[in-house]
């Protein structure tokens, strides 16, 4: 494990080699950032997500939290989101979970782990939604089950917000994404989870405004 000096000398010597191969590279960055997604996912140090997309830096706007859970009352998660709808005007939000997730593991465990548990609340919120489907299952299995609909109330979750609306409403180009990344693999599956208006939400859940 690298100390802080080490990380410090890692960064100089990645930012010689940056401007070695793109001497532009960091003026054109400093500029402006325009990025094409807004991706909600883990904190889980084990996803590197420009990288694993083989994206520069500028091209993802990134929000990041336990278990890449959308709550309508996490006003970071909404601030974001407001930002990158409403200013960068991206047309892809992404959420992404991953298998083997800490927080779905703590989550159904019910121990204790301190302040994170009010967190963790929300995923098992989610897993009494869908109780049935964990009958009778293996723990390893009920945890991919939790973490792909943890994934798919995130998505909904992000459609039901405000901004999201009032952008379909004035006709702005904005699709919304459920993905799932595999660790074992590297690999990033798509859920079935594309939704590009309010149609795709049961009529209690999109606003009138009119």
């Amino acid at each position: 494990m690298p100390c802080l000096q080490e990380l410090l000398a890692n960064n100089k010597v990645w930012a010689e080699e940056k401007r070695a191969r793109d001497p532009d590279f960091f003026a054109r960055t400093a500029a402006e950032q325009v990025p094409e997604y807004l991706w909600i996912g883990c904190s889980d140090s084990r996803i590197a997500v420009g990288e694993m997309l083989g994206v520069e830096p500028g091209e993802v706007f990134v929000h990041r939290n336990i278990a890449n859970v959308v709550a309508h009352n996490d006003v970071n998660c909404l601030s974001v989101l407001q930002y990158a709808v409403d200013v960068l005007k991206v047309p892809h939000i992404i959420v992404c979970g991953h298998y083997g997730c800490g927080g779905i593991k703590a989550a159904l465990s019910n121990h204790y782990v301190g302040f994170v548990n009010n967190w963790l609340r929300l995923i098992e919120d989610v897993y009494h939604l869908h109780e049935e489907a964990f009958r009778d299952l293996p723990l390893e299995r009920q945890v991919d089950l939790l973490c792909e609909l943890n994934v798919r109330q995130s998505v909904r979750n992000v459609c039901r917000t405000t901004m999201v609306q009032r952008a379909w409403h004035r006709g702005q180009a904005l699709s919304v994404h459920g993905w799932i990344y595999e660790l074992d693999s590297g690999h990033i599956r798509e859920l079935g989870l594309d939704f590009q208006s309010p149609a795709c939400l049961p009529a209690i859940d999109r606003l009138k405004m009119d």
